[in-house]
């Protein structure tokens, strides 16, 4: 069984609309495109590299698939995150691409649920989901990730796509690792069971 890994550059408000550059995804007028660029030290791209280096395979929405695609095949041969999303095999979830020619890349047919259900039940290791923010709430909405890694930069975006949308189904989270990287914090969650309930209050002793 595969562990289906979701990560993410997430604001302290918790967007993760377009961190990477102003035409990433400009879907309802988002004009803040690029806001953890400035944020990327040294130490992120390492901890990046360290985590991209473990994946067995990639799970890339559409939009996230294309922008890869069009970057990384650019990428120095001894750039170890280019190397790596490279040669990986990547499994793209889209309901308008009919070809896929990024080198080892394969479209997923069918309903996109049972379609990542199947991915996680052939086979060992990692599947990794990065950006891929509409692809990531059908994944939430269907409790299909079991991990996720979140780098929190250091800025309020107000406006934009959240990780964490309406349709996320409730679950329990164990924090596994959380490291800092300059002014960034990296927080690997793994799933623990179903949401659970209390009460606080001095009446209660737990206040």
């Amino acid at each position: 069984m595969r562990t289906l890994l979701v990560t993410a550059f997430v604001s302290v408000d918790g967007v993760v609309q377009a961190p990477g550059g102003p035409d990433e995804d400009r879907d309802g007028g988002f004009a803040h495109g690029g806001w953890a660029v400035p944020h990327l030290g040294p130490e992120v791209v390492e901890a990046v590299a360290e985590l991209i280096t473990r994946a067995d395979a990639l799970l890339l929405g559409r939009r996230t698939y294309e922008v890869f695609a069009e970057s990384w095949p650019l990428a120095a041969d001894d750039d170890p995150i280019g190397a790596k999303l490279n040669a990986v095999p990547k499994h793209v979830a889209s309901r308008t691409l009919t070809e896929v020619t990024w080198r080892n890349s394969a479209l997923l047919t069918g309903d996109v649920a049972d379609a990542v259900a199947a991915l996680k039940r052939d086979g060992d290791g990692e599947v990794q989901v990065h950006g891929s923010g509409d692809l990531v709430q059908t994944l939430l909405a269907h409790d299909l990730v079991d991990e996720f890694h979140l780098v929190v930069l250091p800025v309020l975006v107000g406006s934009g796509k959240r990780l964490f949308g309406a349709g996320t189904a409730p679950a329990a989270l164990r924090p596994v690792r959380t490291v800092a990287l300059g002014n960034a914090v990296a927080t690997t969650y793994a799933r623990a069971g179903g949401l659970e309930y209390g009460a606080m209050g001095p009446e209660t002793g737990n206040w």
